[in-house]
């Protein structure tokens, strides 16, 4: 039988899965900087940093990635993302999201236009090739009520975090991640000491992608993918701090290195 300790802290524990802290949007506008780093089996190979900015009902959150000097010896990669929209009860929905990025000597460019949550448009430069055989094509179906994926990953104060499904566009594929609850750690870094929602991910592909890619058949098979949630309290929003993916070559781990200020 539980002591009374323990139904509180199993209690306390429902609690914080359920919900990403109780703290209210603020009303002034605030922006938050928050940098990442990401590994492979423990080296060095991009940093990320984005700002999120929220003024009353609406968001922009815009940010830049480039590969490490490690990284670059293999394939050098710079790009920069945005995403602005409006803050529902539960969830950020994009209005305009935009991605570029080069790698080499490519260069790639994705536009996407949402209307409540719906896909007005979507435009990639270069084209994407869908001439295989094993093509899985967009249906209008697939277009409609999806998130974008960057600020589909940010969660309004008050809200769930997991369990949760989340349909998510990027503008040639859509993705469903599933997360489900694991546990509340600790996480520390410079602007945030506090405790951090833990949900596994497990990756559904729906369209947009060949079935026969053994990246895709690899991603629907683990199931060891984690990320972590942590509440900004001044911005009123939960994001990433944490993720880990393991790989044929080794562990990809995200950590942010800055989060706040």
């Amino acid at each position: 039988m539980l002591g009374g300790r323990s139904v509180l802290s199993v209690a306390t524990l429902a609690v914080s899965l359920v919900l990403c802290g109780l703290t209210p949007l603020r009303a002034e506008p605030v922006e938050v900087h928050s940098d990442y780093s990401v590994s492979l089996a423990g080296l060095p190979m991009a940093y990320a940093s984005f700002v999120t900015q929220v003024d009353g009902a609406s968001y922009r959150i815009s940010g830049d990635v480039k590969t490490s000097a490690f990284a670059d010896i293999l394939s050098k990669v710079r790009g920069n993302a945005s995403v602005s929209g409006t803050l529902a009860e539960d969830r950020l929905l994009a209005k305009t999201f935009l991605v570029s990025y080069s790698s080499g000597k490519d260069a790639h460019r994705t536009e996407i236009q949402f209307s409540n949550g719906n896909v007005k448009s979507a435009t990639n430069t270069p084209k994407t090739k869908q001439t295989a055989d094993d093509w899985v094509p967009l249906s209008a179906e697939d277009m409609h009520k999806v998130l974008d994926p960057l600020s589909g990953l940010v969660f309004p104060a008050g809200s769930k975090v997991c369990p949760r499904s989340l349909p998510i566009f990027d503008g040639q594929s859509r993705v469903t991640l599933h997360l489900t609850p694991i546990s509340v750690r600790p996480y520390s870094t410079k602007g945030f000491k506090g405790d951090a929602i833990v949900c596994s991910i497990r990756f559904e592909p729906k369209a947009g992608y060949r079935k026969g890619s053994s990246g895709i058949r690899y991603l629907k098979q683990l199931k060891d993918m984690e990320i972590w949630f942590a509440e900004h309290q001044r911005g009123g929003f939960c994001a990433p701090v944490y993720a880990k993916v393991p790989t044929k070559v080794g562990l990809v781990i995200v950590a942010a290195t800055r989060f706040g200020g």
